[in-house]
C-alpha cells in the first residue's frame, strides 16, 4: 500500500524537490525569456487598477505583517484578475487538491495548490502565497512539486510565488529531463514600478499560453 505524505512535510527544501523529481536548474537566460521580452504596456484603466492595488497593499501592510489569506486577497487574486486569468479561455480553481506519485506509486504526496489556472483543461499556471514574514522563495520547493504534478509533459508550465512584498515567476519544462528557471524577484512593496512589471509579466504569460 502506498505511503501517503503531505507535500509540505515531504518537500521542505529546494534540494529535496530537485532530488525527488530529478529537477535541475537551468542557468541559460534563453530558457525563460517570457518574463523579460515583449511585455505589454498597461492601458489607462489597467494602470489605475494597479495604482489602487498598491494603495490597498500599503494601507493594510502599514498595520503589520499580512497572513497568506490577506496576501491572496490583496495581491495575488487582483493581479490574476487584471491579467485576464479569471476570464475565457482560462479557468480558475482555488485550493485545488493534488496527488503526486513517487517511486512508481510507492509514495503519494498530497497537497493543495492555492490557485490553479487551466487552459483547455490543461494546467498552465499555479500560484502559491506565503505570509509577508516569510521569504517568497520559501514557496519554491512546494511550487515545483505541484508543477511536476501537471499531467501534460509537452508544454511548459509556469508558476507565480508571492508573499505580498515580492513576486517571483518560475518556468518549468519536463519533456526530457525536468528543468526550471526563475525570474528576478520583483519588489512590489518597495518599488512602485515593480508591481506594474509583475502585471506585465503575468499578462504576457497569459498571451504566451494561449498561443502555445
Amino acid at each position: 500500500m502506498a505511503k501517503i505524505i503531505a507535500v509540505t512535510e515531504a518537500i521542505k527544501s529546494l534540494a529535496e524537490a530537485e532530488a525527488r523529481f530529478n529537477l535541475t536548474r537551468n542557468e541559460d537566460e534563453d530558457f525563460f525569456t517570457e518574463w523579460q521580452t515583449q511585455l505589454p504596456l498597461p492601458n489607462d484603466s489597467e494602470q489605475i487598477a494597479l495604482d489602487t492595488l498598491r494603495r490597498r497593499l500599503l494601507y493594510h501592510r502599514a498595520d503589520g505583517e499580512l497572513l497568506e489569506g490577506a496576501v491572496t486577497l490583496l495581491v495575488a487574486s487582483p493581479l490574476l484578475k487584471l491579467a485576464g486569468f479569471y476570464d475565457p479561455p482560462f479557468k480558475m480553481k482555488a485550493e485545488a487538491a493534488v496527488e503526486i506519485a513517487i517511486d512508481d506509486g510507492e509514495e503519494i504526496l498530497r497537497g493543495r495548490i492555492d490557485i490553479l489556472i487551466l487552459h483547455a483543461r490543461l494546467w498552465v499556471m499555479i500560484l502559491e502565497c506565503k505570509k509577508t514574514a516569510i521569504s517568497t522563495r520559501s514557496a519554491l520547493p512546494q511550487a515545483l512539486a505541484y508543477m511536476m504534478a501537471n499531467p501534460d509533459l509537452e508544454k511548459p508550465r509556469f508558476g507565480m510565488l508571492t508573499n505580498g512584498d515580492d513576486v517571483l515567476f518560475v518556468k518549468l519544462e519536463a519533456r526530457s529531463r525536468p528543468q526550471y528557471r526563475l525570474s528576478r524577484a520583483l519588489s512590489i512593496y518597495t518599488v512602485p514600478s515593480e508591481l506594474r512589471s509583475a502585471f506585465q509579466v503575468l499578462k504576457h504569460l497569459g498571451q504566451t499560453i494561449i498561443n502555445i
